[in-house]
């Protein structure tokens, strides 16, 4: 009995080394990744309006790409949950992901730049269920929101050198060359990041060719199919993404009123995104302890964003821009680590993307209404913003409750 228990141990230690090493590959894809299009976003916004987009053409825009790279993710975890194939699904759709955004360093209208950036938004709607569902299987021994936001944590890490990267770019290239010519190198660069990202996936596929063994034990659940939380949880989720402005329509106010340089917005992304990995890691740490509470305060945090980033000074702006950045970090880790608690081993990836769906349809509702709201009242939108944010809270808690009765 004393072997059997101390064999058990080792391979649980074994377990939980491997899942550790997996999570932190998959994190250094996502970190290269991010380098590619975070610094990509950080740039289109603006790109467009040089380009000649309007306000409403960028916010809908922006909706619509969110509303691909979402609405998208039901049929392919569908199509990874019923085939198996989560490898190819996310080793292609990286790819896709990744080379678009450097294409743009060689598009002149606002029309072309836009259908890239949808190519870029279908490669993530691709990758993304089935990349979740592997991640869920080796964060089951080292905590759920844990490993997602150290996953998370590491992907922002990307996320700050990017737009880093290109600010750089943009502040030694914009006086010599003229601003499009600027841009266009700065995109042109992103080919680097993303080849890394790609050798670095292809190398977790060798070393771990079946994720789901990391997971020593399948959760139970109340059903085989969906709790009543995860639909609680899912309408609370899709609240906040009709009320969340994607930083693209704030880099179009941020140059619409002469608040900074352009050369600048790539690095208030960066601070952004700095605080992104951080509220990552900790939110994480306290969904392990607390649940779904978590979110709750996160929500009422970040839903102050949008009034200190539209109606204020630039330091004002940039405290909202660190509260869109820890809404963001609390979107990409314990949203995603929740659902896989709620629903079976075998229905992860459509249950994630089915979230994802309903998330990127409210996200494509609310960006196209903010736009909209934009050239009419900046005002209306600040309210709609915090208003849509303000009531998921109390769904949040609702999910939570059903979550414990369960």
């Amino acid at each position: 009995m004393a072997k059997t228990g101390t064999d058990s141990k080792i391979k649980g230690l074994l377990t939980a080394s491997s899942a550790m090493i997996f999570v932190v590959l998959m994190g250094l894809t996502s970190l290269f990744s991010d380098m590619t299009y975070e610094a990509g976003r950080s740039l289109s916004g603006q790109f467009l309006q040089l380009l000649g987009a309007s306000a409403f053409a960028v916010g809908t825009a922006a909706g619509a790409g969110e509303l691909l790279g979402y609405g998208l993710r039901l049929f392919t975890g569908y199509v990874a949950d019923r085939t198996g194939r989560y490898w190819l699904l996310t080793i292609g759709g990286y790819a896709v992901n990744l080379l678009a955004l450097p294409f743009l360093a060689f598009v002149g209208r606002w029309e072309i730049a836009i259908a890239l950036l949808f190519i870029e938004r279908i490669g993530k709607a691709i990758r993304v269920p089935a990349r979740d569902a592997m991640l869920s299987h080796a964060t089951t021994e080292m905590g759920r929101g844990w490993g997602f936001g150290l996953h998370e944590a590491m992907d922002q890490i990307g996320a700050v050198l990017g737009p880093l990267l290109v600010a750089l770019i943009l502040y030694l290239k914009e006086s010599k060359d003229g601003t499009i010519a600027a841009y266009q190198s700065g995109f042109a660069i992103l080919f680097i990041p993303a080849s890394i990202a790609l050798i670095v996936l292809i190398a977790a596929r060798f070393l771990f060719p079946r994720p789901e063994d990391l997971e020593s034990k399948t959760p139970t659940v109340a059903t085989r199919g969906y709790s009543r939380s995860y639909w609680w949880y899912l309408a609370a989720t899709c609240l906040v993404a009709i009320g969340f402005a994607d930083f693209p329509l704030m880099a179009y106010h941020f140059r619409a009123i002469d608040l900074t340089p352009d050369h600048w917005m790539p690095t208030f992304y960066a601070l952004a995104m700095a605080f992104d990995a951080i509220a990552a890691l900790v939110f994480g740490r306290l969904f392990d302890r607390l649940g779904l509470k978590v979110m709750a305060a996160a929500f009422g945090a970040a839903a102050l964003f949008a009034p200190l980033v539209f109606l204020g000074s630039l330091p004002l702006a940039l405290a909202g821009l660190v509260l869109w950045g820890i809404g963001m970090g609390v979107q990409e880790s314990i949203m995603r680590a929740a659902v896989a608690g709620m629903v079976p081993t075998d229905k992860r990836a459509t249950a994630y993307g089915l979230f994802h769906t309903g998330f990127g349809i409210a996200w494509f509702a609310g960006s196209a209404l903010m736009g909209y709201l934009y050239d009419q009242s900046v005002m209306a939108l600040v309210i709609f913003s915090v208003a849509a944010q303000l009531i998921a809270i109390p769904l949040v808690i609702t999910a939570s409750r059903k979550q414990q009765t369960v």
